[in-house]
């Protein structure tokens, strides 16, 4: 079993910033990717980023340039800088760890999430 803990969330203007971190304990060795979702009301769970334990990174179109996901393999840590926040990208943002089996966008790849962290971006 693999535990994931989001800190990092809250309330921030419209261009300002947040860190999500996630921190992963229990066997995390036994995954390679890890990832971030974001499910806002009345929306479905949508893929934001990914990381694999190689380093391999992709983006969700609406965030390219500017969230920046991160991973530090020691600590078994993820982060997801956000930066120019828009009211867009208010959300529950969930983090997940799995094998990658369906493809890192697909959320069925994920065997591990989080228990959520709320982002608010006031306009």
């Amino acid at each position: 079993q693999v535990q994931l803990v989001e800190s990092g969330g809250g309330l921030v203007q419209a261009g300002g910033s947040l860190r999500l971190t996630c921190a992963a304990s229990g066997r995390a060795f036994s995954t390679n990717i890890m990832g971030w979702f974001r499910q806002s009301p009345g929306k479905e769970r949508e893929f934001v980023s990914t990381i694999s334990r190689s380093g391999h990174i992709d983006y969700e179109d609406s965030v390219k340039g500017r969230f920046t996901i991160s991973r530090d393999n020691n600590n078994n840590t993820v982060y997801l800088q956000m930066n120019s926040l828009e009211p867009e990208d208010t959300a529950v943002y969930y983090c997940a760890a799995g094998l990658g089996v369906f493809g890192p966008r697909n959320y069925q790849s994920y065997n591990y999430w989080g228990q959520g962290t709320q982002v608010t971006v006031s306009s």
